[in-house]
């Protein structure tokens, strides 16, 4: 009697994780399944305002900087949405807007005496 208790007990259990763990598994999906979905969003709106040229440069910044690239698209959108973006924006203009969210670098230079 004593075992049959305990193995149902742990039947019940299992089944608690298990359907804890598919519940998890779901909402991992469904979040990458968003992210996947608003990055696929913001390219279709950078293919709009930008040119190629400045698509090259910005794809070649989120390789090196992500979160300043991610800052710019940003940026980009919100202009876009205000009406502020008139045609599109080509690499001089995107240069311009890169060095605002670039971080400042620190010249250090050592002296020998």
């Amino acid at each position: 009697m004593q075992d049959d208790e305990l193995e149902l007990i742990r039947r019940r259990k299992m089944a608690e994780l298990q359907s804890a763990q598919q519940a998890q598994l779901q909402q991992q999906a469904m979040m990458q399944e968003q992210a996947a979905r608003r990055e696929a969003e913001i390219q279709a709106i950078m293919r709009q305002i930008l040119t190629p040229e400045a698509r090259d440069r910005l794809a070649t910044v989120r390789l090196a900087y992500p979160e300043v690239a991610a800052a710019v698209e940003e940026q980009l959108i919100r202009l876009l949405q205000m009406g502020r973006v008139q045609g599109q924006i080509d690499d001089h203009t995107l240069k311009t807007i890169l060095h605002r969210f670039t971080p400042q670098r620190r010249d250090i230079k050592i002296e020998r005496v």
